[in-house]
């Protein structure tokens, strides 16, 4: 026997007759009013823009209504989700490349949204109109299915919004990887600067002050002519050579920093090892890598993704040795599936975040660009637990 109680199956579905179906019918016959504010703003606003596009004005004039058109469809989208159940979400500011009102007007000339929200604008009148007229004549004469009525045309408007109101996945997806592009280029400029810093600071002064220690023996040496001159000469020959040493020091740690030869001959298990050893927590660092593949076979990642994960665990034992106050520190590194898995863990004091501005949120921004996750769960107390997740892109399938 059918429920006489108004719903659509029994008390577990939603009432055909309930409240939400007449606030959507209220927003169906709102439509009209809106369409017609909108069409009216819209056609204004833009008409006047074009016919003024010969003037100076004219341009900022036309920028300025679609900019109008852009925030009305704001209320479009909040109507949608809380009425239609709908996933659009509010697109990013529209950015602007130039400063003042050509900024200003560029920015909104070049911006699809708009253009779009400016077309559903003019969409909504006749739309409206006939939501007005179906939705009044199911009301009065053909109440028996006027729920079937609304949810069609409630599934019309629903589609209008998401497919004219939201950039959409391919539109958001290029806005993240440019992005993710200005990322990798600011990362590889810092890294560019710290290059040239460490150079100049280090290895290029000590070997500037070889080769003067250098040439001062060497005119030492000419001039001999007591065995206090001879010593004399023999030492600034045993500084010189201290001085080389210490200069190639500095430019193997120049190179480690770079792309250590470890990592390329070896792979992450050695890199990570040899990075383990120099972490100066009491109790060391335990390092566990397993990149075997679910068939059993052993392969590695591209050298890219290999080099952020050998980075990223290598800042964060630096930052364990100097700030967490741990004892000891584990590293563990896995495949799983299509994902190359992080783990770093220690017994600190806790309170790590990745702030703006400091080394855990670079870190989060460069992994952010290879598409990869990067989790910090650090309670005041500890322990931290810094999980990391790089996409797995292997050496064979890119060739």
């Amino acid at each position: 026997m059918k429920p006489m109680d108004g719903t659509a199956e029994g008390a577990g579905r939603t009432p055909l007759y309930g409240a939400r179906m007449w606030r959507q019918v209220g927003q169906l016959l709102l439509n009209l009013p809106l369409g017609i504010a909108g069409f009216v703003f819209t056609i204004v606003t833009l008409s006047v823009g074009l016919a003024l596009s010969v003037t100076v004005i004219g341009l900022p004039l036309l920028a300025a209504g679609l900019a109008g058109c852009r925030s009305m469809s704001g209320f479009a989208r909040r109507r949608a989700r809380s009425l239609y159940d709908s996933e659009v979400h509010e697109p990013e500011p529209v950015q602007r490349r130039r400063p003042g009102l050509t900024g200003f007007a560029i920015a909104h000339l070049t911006d699809a949204l708009s253009w779009r929200a400016a077309l559903y604008n003019v969409l909504m009148l006749p739309w409206g109109v006939l939501c007005f007229g179906l939705t009044l004549i199911f009301v009065l004469v053909g109440w028996p299915v006027l729920p079937w009525a609304v949810r069609a045309q409630s599934a019309v408007d629903r589609m209008l919004v998401e497919t004219l109101l939201y950039p959409g996945a391919l539109s958001e997806r290029v806005r993240e990887l440019e992005d993710d592009r200005g990322t990798v280029v600011d990362t590889a400029a810092a890294d560019l600067r710290r290059i040239e810093r460490d150079l100049h600071d280090g290895a290029q002064a000590r070997l500037v002050a070889l080769a003067m220690d250098l040439g001062m023996a060497k005119e030492r040496l000419r001039e001999t002519e007591t065995p206090d001159d001879v010593a004399a000469a023999a030492k600034m020959v045993d500084n010189a050579h201290g001085e080389v040493k210490l200069a190639l020091q500095e430019l193997r740690d120049l190179a480690r920093g770079i792309h250590p030869a470890v990592l390329t001959d070896r792979g992450l298990d050695a890199a990570l090892s040899s990075v383990a050893a120099r972490c100066t927590v009491p109790e060391g660092v335990k390092v566990h890598v397993d990149l075997k593949a679910g068939d059993g076979s052993d392969d590695r990642p591209d050298s890219a993704v290999e080099g952020i994960a050998y980075f990223t665990v290598s800042e964060l034992l630096t930052n364990i040795s100097k700030h967490s106050g741990a004892r000891s520190a584990t590293v563990d590194v896995w495949r799983a599936d299509d994902q190359l898995m992080l783990l770093v863990q220690d017994n600190g004091k806790g309170g790590a975040a990745p702030y703006p501005g400091s080394g855990l949120a670079g870190l989060a921004e460069r992994i952010r660009a290879v598409d990869g996750v990067f989790l910090v769960e650090s309670p005041e107390g500890g322990p931290t637990t810094v999980t990391v997740e790089l996409p797995w892109r292997t050496r064979v399938a890119r060739r």
